[in-house]
């Protein structure tokens, strides 16, 4: 009896241990099934193009033409003419000082040339007949000579009282009040500027310009032979109607601020642009060939810098350091570390990792909203000499 249990307790085992091993056989191939797949990413493959250079930076405005209005003789100011911030010709009446003292002056000035110029004349009809000596004819003619200068200035005087405009242009606020006296030239009566055109003053760094002569240099900046042209945008956004033209580009870097200062004149007829206003400026007609463009989210940002997921071989996920300079078309301008042909995760990059395969698709810039609004542009480089400026009026 004890020897059939044993038996019987033996093919118990058994029977279990082939259950296990029948369990185990049918779960082994459903674990190997259940390794993930490839993650599947959105790839551009980099292919350089001609890109418009994008090159922004902070300026003023300010007036084409300013000219101070002081008098030139002293008084005591008894009319004002013109309306303070209205536009005024040139020529145009602006102050008028207290004449009495100059009109009597002159006309003092006016008899004694007149009595001068009798004398002389009598004088010379003597010398014909040898009454008179050349000497008393000299003499005359002398006076008549200091008697004509002094009413000259006199006269000059008397103008000076009627204080114009000496260009055209808006006149400024009245520093002076009726019945304020003018002690000469060293009180400044009003201001008239020139708006129209008008100039927009800006003015890059030295690193700029550095980087703006080594690319054109290498050809990586092309340069139209035309002069410039200028756009400005306004604080709230809004493009400024026309385009300037850059007239002046200066010899030298500021020693205070290490910047090159940079002019561009505008067409102003509506004013819309006063002098003080702070603008953008962008500098337009500039080309970059071979650029590098990827989607903002594709690069990405590590404790080395800026980095992009690069496809290698059997599709192997690779981490590449790039240089990202500017925006352009809401794509971020590569500078160094991708060439053409390489392949560059857009979408899906928070599911790749270095050294691990992925399954690539075709990357569809329309379905990409990251770039949608975004038109800003870094500003990067800056224009230095010899760019072409415009001449003259």
């Amino acid at each position: 009896m004890k020897r059939l249990s044993n038996r019987v307790t033996w093919a118990a085992v058994g029977a279990v241990a082939l259950l296990l091993i029948g369990v185990a056989v049918r779960r082994r191939p459903t674990a190997a099934s259940a390794a993930p797949p490839p993650p599947e990413v959105s790839v551009l493959t980099v292919a350089p193009e001609t890109v418009t250079a994008r090159y922004e930076y902070v300026g003023q405005a300010t007036a084409s033409r300013s000219v101070e209005v002081r008098a030139q003789v002293t008084g005591v100011i008894v009319e004002r003419p013109y309306t303070e911030g209205t536009d005024v010709a040139k020529g145009t009446l602006l102050f008028r000082i207290d004449p009495t003292t100059y009109e009597a002056a002159h006309r003092s000035a006016q008899a004694r040339l007149a009595n001068a110029e009798r004398n002389l004349a009598r004088l010379n009809s003597l010398l014909g007949a040898r009454a008179v000596a050349q000497k008393d004819v000299d003499d005359a003619q002398q006076a008549f000579d200091q008697a004509q200068a002094a009413a000259d200035q006199t006269e000059k005087d008397y103008e000076d009282t009627f204080v114009r405009a000496e260009i055209s242009g808006r006149a400024g606020r009245s520093q002076l009040e009726l019945g304020a006296r003018v002690t000469g030239p060293g009180d400044l009566l009003t201001t008239v500027e020139r708006v129209d055109p008008i100039d927009v003053n800006f003015s890059p760094s030295d690193q700029d310009v550095l980087r703006w002569r080594r690319d054109i240099a290498t050809r990586r900046l092309l340069v139209p032979p035309r002069v410039l042209d200028v756009q400005v945008t306004l604080e709230d956004g809004s493009l400024f109607p026309g385009t300037g033209q850059l007239n002046f580009v200066d010899l030298a870097l500021q020693r205070m601020t290490g910047t090159l200062s940079l002019r561009a004149e505008f067409r102003n007829p509506q004013h819309v642009l006063l002098p003080g206003q702070f603008v953008r400026v962008r500098l337009l007609g500039l080309k970059r060939p071979g650029a590098i463009l990827v989607p903002q989210r594709a690069v990405q940002r590590g404790l080395r810098g800026a980095f992009v997921y690069v496809l290698g071989d059997s599709n192997t996920v690779v981490a590449r350091d790039v240089v990202a300079t500017s925006w352009d078309r809401g794509a971020w301008l590569i500078d160094q570390g991708l060439q053409a042909g390489d392949r560059v995760v857009v979408e899906g990059v928070q599911q790749v990792a270095t050294g691990q395969p992925a399954k690539p698709v075709a990357y569809q810039p329309a379905a990409d909203t990251s770039a949608v609004g975004a038109d800003d542009s870094a500003a990067i480089a800056a224009p230095s000499a010899p760019p072409r400026i415009k001449v003259g009026p």
